[in-house]
Parts: C-alpha cells; sequence; structure tokens
C-alpha cells in the first residue's frame, strides 16, 4: 500500500469538497476546491486511487504546503 500526501499550493479556504474518504480517483479528478483571493482553484489527484483520508473540512483556512488529503495508490 502506497499513500501519497496532497498538499495545498496555495494559501486560502476550503470551498468545497468533491470526494469523501472510500472515493475512487482517477489521475486529475477533481478532490476539492480552494479559495483564494476570491478565485476558485481545483485540487486534483495526483495519480490513480482511493481517497483514504480527507485531512480538511469545509471552510478551513489552509496554509500553503498543508497537507490536505490521503490517496492510497494501491502500489
Amino acid at each position: 500500500m502506497a499513500l501519497v500526501t496532497i498538499e495545498s499550493e496555495i494559501t486560502g479556504n476550503v470551498w468545497k469538497i468533491e470526494a469523501a474518504a472510500g472515493t475512487a480517483t482517477e489521475e486529475e479528478d477533481v478532490i476539492l476546491i480552494l479559495e483564494s483571493m476570491k478565485m476558485e482553484i481545483p485540487v486534483e489527484s495526483p495519480e490513480k486511487g482511493i481517497i483514504k483520508e480527507i485531512l480538511v473540512n469545509e471552510g478551513d483556512q489552509i496554509q500553503e504546503g498543508q497537507e490536505l488529503a490521503i490517496l492510497d495508490t494501491g502500489d
């Protein structure tokens, strides 16, 4: 089991969570949407896998580099 941590590339807020724990994803599927300076920025799955855990909640303020989710790639 290979776990991949998905981190934020920006400082902002969690606007919407699109995928829950247990959701199967393909590469580039949107996991959640961040909001920064009135712009919506999608956070995509870096590869195929299953969302093991979402580490944030809608409305949370997040920092650049903060861990957002854990993806199980099954490798």
